[in-house]
């Protein structure tokens, strides 16, 4: 597959690298940017791509401008990406019935993706199910969902693991997402997600599952869910072009 920043043209590139250092604390809220060109030279970039990332910055609500003051970060920046913890079933298609299709259940070892987000040892076995999503007879989404390592949940969300244990083998885990099973299964549970929405492209084998041609845009959506401050399931979504649509929650 492409990747995505290969693709993404150079000013959202621009637009995330400030993203990025303010939720990093190098430009922190309520504080004001350096001068445009001692932003630029910091960045490394021309003043016209860097003029060009502000204005967006700006109309998302990340910075303010103030006469006599310059650009200042909001004091309390926009989370990035959908933050409602809802199957993707209930959300796509605006009430459209959805119907979730088992491509693979299975247990595998972790993979970067999984090791970054799930914090998984190295011989850790994983849940792993990837979902076709349809919405009037056309595939909306593309789910790949993996559970945290079984002494984990047993720790931080043993509900969600008896719940695993008990779809696993059966007709309902063909019908439904992991994370359908986890909102289940967390009555009582503290739960917190983030997620990041990436513009890509669908790629080949993707593309054959989606029934798409591999250059067909789409939307990633990389989502980790918490029980605690314990990561316990890590999603990649991916919806192509046409797809139905998804509703976005942002929050402060």
């Amino acid at each position: 597959m492409v990747s995505s920043m290969e693709r993404r043209r150079p000013v959202v590139v621009l637009y995330e690298r400030i993203v990025d250092a303010i939720h990093a604390g190098t430009y922190p809220p309520g504080s004001t940017l350096p001068s445009e060109p001692r932003l630029a030279a910091e960045l490394g970039v021309s003043r016209p791509a860097l003029r060009e990332a502000l204005l967006l910055l700006q109309e998302d609500g990340l910075l303010s401008v103030r006469r006599g003051v310059g650009r200042t970060v909001a004091d309390r920046p926009p989370r990035r990406g959908f933050e409602h913890i809802q199957p993707l079933e209930e959300l796509i298609g605006a009430g459209a019935p959805v119907r979730v299709r088992a491509l693979l259940r299975a247990v595998e070892e972790p993979t970067d993706f999984t090791a970054q987000h799930l914090l998984a040892a190295a011989r850790a076995r994983l849940r792993f199910w990837e979902s076709l999503l349809a919405a009037d007879g056309t595939a909306a989404a593309l789910s790949q969902e993996w559970a945290a390592a079984e002494d984990v949940l047993e720790t931080a969300h043993p509900a969600f693991a008896r719940a695993l244990d008990a779809a696993a083998g059966t007709p309902d885990a063909a019908r439904t997402s992991m994370l359908a099973v986890l909102a289940g299964a967390s009555r009582g549970v503290s739960l917190s997600a983030h997620s990041s929405v990436t513009a890509t492209l669908v790629g080949q084998r993707r593309g054959e599952q989606l029934g798409r041609p591999a250059d067909t845009p789409a939307v990633l959506i990389t989502q980790v869910v918490r029980a605690g401050d314990t990561p316990v399931m890590a999603a990649k979504h991916m919806l192509p072009t046409g797809a139905a649509a998804l509703p976005v929650l942002q929050s402060n």
